[in-house]
Parts: structure tokens; sequence; C-alpha cells
């Protein structure tokens, strides 16, 4: 019974922390925003639900956490709901409300009667937050741990792998891939795997002779780390690594700063690559994860940390930079998820503030209601597509159907 409770703080307490910093990353962005351009706000809240902590500052605002660990929220005055879900009817009453109590000069503090410029701004300003926390992190890393950089040689070839029939030889240096610069094995990985069935233009150095090749990476599993199996695309090459190959590069302030954009950047543009795929069917969904899987993942990486960490001391260090190259990769994907133009998220928002600023009015009351409906359907719909894709990476299924077999 220890072991198994053990075993799953393992899997609950690094995706909480992560989770919950990141949380605190987005909404702490729309707060300051919203502080500094005045605006009155009711309650700060990480995660839903009833509290299990809570007080209230000098300024009025209530802080809390939520027993449901599962996002958060800035709540203005005069909200009627954690998403700042304006209601036609509801705001012209507190409209009145607000100037017969504090007379008409007060709505400047109430977020649904400010600018439209200074709305967005506080709208936007919590994906922000999330990529700024994400290249902080990654410049950091940067700075005090370097990056570890090899020759992408091919030590080895699939035989009539895709890579050999494009012409790859033994002991090829692989400096460019789709116009990518590499460093490490690596990256020439991150450029394959999603690109099955697409040609890459590959620069290789071959005896001190430059060559461009033109391979089309084909599906096939790959095992990560972890242990788990993914069906990505792949060469058929193989790359062994030899005492000396690697050396770490360390970057000074400038440099890691523009490493961490990079790096932020390549985050998002995966994404996009990823999610473009996946809808014009090149791609399977099989990569979209949940909760679950971000917990089964931080929970695995934990693990082995622990198992390769000699001491204490030592495994609180690699712990720590473990979940921040985590939570930076996180906080990148919750910035770009609340930008998509999907009602209820930020993008959303942004959306509903695009049209006001072009039509010069806002949209109807029943239009945005209907928005924000339809907008909640869609992400209640893909948290259980990744849910359900978690579960059955996790073999749940077979397990149930093991239990009556």
């Amino acid at each position: 019974m220890l072991s198994t409770l053990q075993g799953s703080l393992f899997y609950i307490l690094p995706i909480l922390a992560i989770l919950g910093l990141v949380v605190t990353v987005h909404e702490g962005g729309h707060f300051l925003v919203a502080k500094w351009l005045g605006t009155a706000i009711d309650r700060f809240s990480i995660g839903f639900g009833k509290p299990i902590l809570a007080w209230r500052d000098k300024a009025g605002v209530e802080w809390r956490i939520g027993w449901m660990p599962l996002g958060g929220y800035v709540k203005f005055s005069g909200d009627d709901n954690a998403a700042s879900v304006p209601d036609g009817e509801d705001l012209e009453i507190l409209r009145r409300e607000v100037v017969r109590t504090h007379g008409p000069e007060a709505l400047s503090r109430y977020f649904h009667f400010k600018p439209l410029w200074q709305r967005a701004l506080i709208v936007a300003a919590g994906p922000a937050a999330n990529f700024i926390f994400s290249i902080a992190i990654f410049a950091a890393l940067l700075m005090a741990l370097g990056e570890p950089v090899s020759p992408v040689r091919i030590d080895g070839l699939k035989p009539g792998g895709p890579a050999e029939r494009a012409g790859f030889q033994r002991g090829d240096l692989v400096v460019e891939a789709a116009g990518q610069r590499l460093k490490n094995f690596a990256d020439l990985q991150n450029i394959v795997f999603l690109r099955t069935g697409t040609p890459i233009d590959f620069t290789v150095d071959r005896g001190g002779e430059t060559v461009t090749v033109v391979a089309t990476p084909e599906r096939g599993v790959i095992v990560d780390r972890m242990g788990r199996e993914h069906r990505l695309g792949v060469l058929g090459i193989e790359y062994q690594q030899r005492f000396g190959d690697v050396r770490i590069e360390r970057r000074g302030p400038l440099e890691a700063l523009q490493g961490g954009v990079a790096r932020t950047w390549d985050v998002v543009a995966t994404t996009v690559r990823y999610l473009g795929r996946m809808f014009t069917g090149r791609e399977t969904a099989e990569q979209l994860s949940g909760p679950l899987g971000m917990a089964q993942l931080s929970g695995d990486i934990t693990r082995q940390t622990a198992a390769i960490s000699p001491t204490a001391g030592a495994f609180a260090a690699n712990i720590g930079v473990t979940i921040l190259e985590l939570a930076a990769s996180i906080s990148v994907g919750i910035g770009f998820l609340n930008l998509l133009p999907v009602p209820v998220l930020d993008g959303g928002h942004l959306l509903f503030y695009g049209y006001e600023a072009v039509a010069r009015r806002p949209l109807t009351a029943k239009v945005q209601a209907a928005g924000y409906r339809v907008g909640l359907a869609l992400v209640l719909g893909l948290m259980l597509f990744a849910t359900w894709n978690d579960l059955q990476r996790l073999r749940v299924f077979n397990l149930f159907g093991g239990l009556f077999s």
C-alpha cells in the first residue's frame, strides 16, 4: 500500500506543481496588466471549485486555491462568471448600479466598460506571459547549463530504408535539414518526425564535399527514452555516440535570450505543423495528450531522474531542471492553446474584439452567447478526446477487458 502511494506521488505531485506554476503565470499576466490599467478585480484563483485555501488582500482581492487544479481565472468586478462572459442585460444593470453608487467616473475601473484596446491588452497578457515565461526559462538554462552540440553523423543505414534509397552514405555529416541548421541528432529527429510522406532537403558534408540529398520519411515506430512507442516519420538512419562527440556550449545573456526565443518558436511551429497535418489527414491524432498524459510523462521523468541521481541533492537539482524544462514546454502549449480563435478562450475574446474594432460595435449578446456555448463544447470535446488518447496509451481499456475475460 505504501509503495503504491509513493508511486502515485511520483505522478501526481510533479504535474500539479507544473500546472500550478504555468496557470499562475498565465493568470498573473492578466492580473498584472489589469492592475496596471486600473481595473477592479474581485478574485484571483488557481484551480476551480470550492477553495481549499483563501484570503483577501488590502486591495480587496480574494486570493484562492480551488480543489480542482486544472486551470484558474481572474474574476473582474462585475463578472457573472469565471470566463468574463458578458451578458448585455446584466451589463446594463451593472452600468446603472455603478453610476448610481459611485458616479460615472467609476465605470473606467470595470473591465467591460474599458476602451477596446485596454480590454484586448488585458486578454492578450495571459498568453504573452506564458511565452515570456518559457523564453526566460530556456534562456536561463542555456546560460547555466548550456546546450549539447554533436556532429549529426550517419553511422548506419536501414537496408532499403528511405535514407538509403535517397543516397545517404555511412559517415555522412548532416549539416542542414529543411533549411534548419542542425546542432545535434535530436534536431534531425524533431524535423523528420512530423514530415511523413513529405520530401526534405538535406545538406550533407561528405568527406569535405557539400552534397544535397532529398529524402522522404516513412511512418515507423519510435521508442522514446521512457520506453513508449510512437508512430512517426523515420528515415532509417543510426547515430552511435562516440567519445568526444558531445560538447556543451554555454550561451551569454544575449545569445541565451535569442536561443530562448528560438526554442519557444520551435515549440509553437511544431504544434502548428502537427495540427495542420492532423486536420489534413497526414498525421494521426494519437499524439494529442491531456492531463493524464502529462501526469504520466512527468511521473516517468521523475522516476528516471530518481534512478540516475546518486544522492538526494543531485536528485533535487536534476528534478528542478527537469520540471523547469517541462514547465517551459507546457507553458508554450498553454499560451498557444489560449490564442486559438475559439470563444471562451483568450483568442475568442480577441476575435470578438477584432469584430468590434472593425464594425464599431460589439457583437450582439445572442451571437456572443451562442459562440461561447460552441466554444465551450469544442474545448470540452478536445479535452475528452485527449483523455481518451491518454486512457488508450495507458492501456486502461485492456486492463478492464482483462478483468472481465
